[in-house]
């Protein structure tokens, strides 16, 4: 048995890989060592599962009642 969707979940990972933060050299190397600020500030891509989804459309699927 493999997995139930396919696209769904490599589109799902995709967005989840880009939801994360900046690493902490990229603060440094961006602000200097002085200035503290978050590094989700930088992340240009901001989504959460609670608050936005992605709105992934099914499969287009055969009608069974056509027989």
């Amino acid at each position: 048995m493999g997995i139930k969707n396919p696209e769904k979940k490599t589109k799902l990972a995709k967005a989840g890989r880009k939801t994360k933060w900046a690493p902490v050299w990229v603060v440094l190397k961006k602000y200097g060592m002085g200035k503290r600020v978050h590094p989700s500030a930088i992340t240009r891509h901001r989504r959460s599962w609670r608050r936005t989804k992605l709105h992934i459309k099914p499969r287009r699927q055969k009608k069974s009642h056509f027989g």
